[in-house]
């Protein structure tokens, strides 16, 4: 019984992530246009985040073990 369970599950949660455009709810609008700008920004483009908002992380994997270089602003607590 269980075993049936499962797979009906797993189908019903695999169409819960259908891609839809985003639109306010019913009665509510988008926030006003920012300073400056001429038109109110559509939602797409009030979710994208830029490069400062989320930036690219460089990842250096170390290749062997490195003595630590002495950090002067690595101070005991008072």
């Amino acid at each position: 019984m269980r075993i049936a369970i499962v797979p009906g599950l797993a189908a019903l949660l695999a169409g819960c992530g259908t891609p839809a455009p985003l639109t306010p709810p019913q009665g509510a609008t988008l926030p006003v246009a920012p300073y400056g700008a001429l038109t109110n920004p559509t939602a797409e483009e009030l979710l994208r985040r830029d490069a400062l908002a989320a930036p690219e992380r460089s990842v250096e994997l170390r290749r062997r073990s490195e003595e630590r270089q002495d950090d002067p602003f690595d101070l005991p607590p008072e």
